[in-house]
């Protein structure tokens, strides 16, 4: 910050002792002291008494939770490998494709006769049995028996990238944190950490949740016992602080969520009117903006991305219709086609047929 100033004047440097953040900050009030240097959130109430430089550090308040190994469940979980559009084109051609081998086979094949219930079971079947390959029904048209085979090639490829999926759902175990939210936290009546001393209990306390259920704790080690043990379900504390937790732990399956409320974030203090307020922000605006401030944060704090757990590691990747559509159309295709090529030797043999006899 020093070499961001075009000024550096003279200045004593003095260690805090056992003084709280208010007690530092209305040092600087009664003039004690010229500034303060160090994690003082910018409050609307400290406001009244001192001014803050513009925040060095990111602003808002986190949770803290555990996460867990969970596996997929529910009674339909057999319908997530495909979108719904995949499942309705799906049956819509299963049903096209029985209705087109039984426009061609109905009149020379005998299985696919009798009442109009029975042709309509036996096509309905006939097509729905490919899913397993048990059709049995011998054809008898060579149009119908291409239409087959492949309309039998997109089932197989159908049914192996369905079973692929549905194995990959029901084995894979996806990081789900035990804690989604605020509002389920309250709801459940959890016990919450926070930092000892610190004013986000008011905050908390704003939140109607029971002071009861508000345990402070006073070092990182506390935080990760108390979660671990199962004490509390999340602690709730600055950004930074939190950070520097998962630094500390990182690997061990926890991970951010926020954040949950805003924040003034961090700046330094100084007297009311100082002119050192404006020299100073616009000292660590610079330094924002030639990103000096991120090298900081990584060389104190790491790289806490990859050391927050993966929420949702592995996503669910459904089958969409936009993979599938080439399949679709050849078989779409070849059973119209089939299907107009029958219905034009019908016609040509129905006019043949008809024809007049010569006199």
């Amino acid at each position: 910050m020093k070499e961001a100033l075009n000024y550096v004047g003279p200045y004593d440097y003095i260690e805090n002792g056992e003084w709280t953040y208010d007690d530092l900050i209305h040092q600087v009030y009664l003039k004690n002291c010229d500034a303060l240097v160090g994690d003082f959130t910018i409050m609307a109430n400290r406001t009244t008494y001192v001014d803050f430089t513009a925040p060095y550090i990111e602003p808002g308040i986190s949770m803290l939770v555990a996460i867990t190994e969970q596996h997929q469940k529910g009674a339909l979980i057999f319908l997530k490998p495909l979108t719904s559009g995949m499942w309705l084109t799906s049956l819509a051609f299963f049903v096209y494709t029985g209705f087109v081998v039984w426009v061609l086979e109905h009149r020379i094949n005998h299985k696919f006769g009798g009442t109009p219930s029975h042709q309509i079971g036996t096509a309905f079947y006939f097509s729905f049995s490919t899913l397993v390959f048990s059709h049995k029904e011998a054809l008898m048209s060579n149009l119908s028996k291409i239409v087959v085979i492949v309309w039998v090639f997109v089932v197989l490829v159908l049914t192996s990238s369905y079973n692929a999926n549905l194995s990959s759902i029901l084995t894979v175990e996806q990081l789900q944190p035990t804690v989604s939210d605020m509002t389920q936290l309250i709801k459940n009546g959890d016990y919450v950490g926070y930092q000892s001393g610190s004013y986000v209990i008011n905050l908390l306390k704003q939140m109607n949740i029971d002071e009861s259920r508000l345990i402070p704790f006073k070092s990182a080690e506390e935080y990760a016992k108390a979660i671990s043990t199962g004490k509390i379900k999340a602690v709730v504390d600055e950004n930074a602080y939190l950070k520097i937790f998962l630094c500390r732990y990182c690997g061990h399956n926890y991970t951010m969520i926020g954040p949950i409320i805003n924040s003034g974030g961090f700046g330094f203090v100084f007297p009311k009117g100082s002119p050192l307020v404006a020299d100073v922000s616009e000292a660590i605006m610079k330094q924002m903006e030639e990103r000096k401030l991120e090298e900081i944060e990584r060389k104190f704090y790491g790289n806490t991305t990859t050391c927050q757990g993966k929420l949702g590691a592995v996503p669910l990747n459904r089958l969409t219709l936009g993979s599938f559509w080439g399949l679709f159309l050849v078989t779409g295709a070849t059973s119209t086609s089939a299907l107009f090529i029958s219905l034009a030797i019908f016609f040509y043999r129905r006019k043949h047929d008809l024809r007049p006899l010569p006199t």
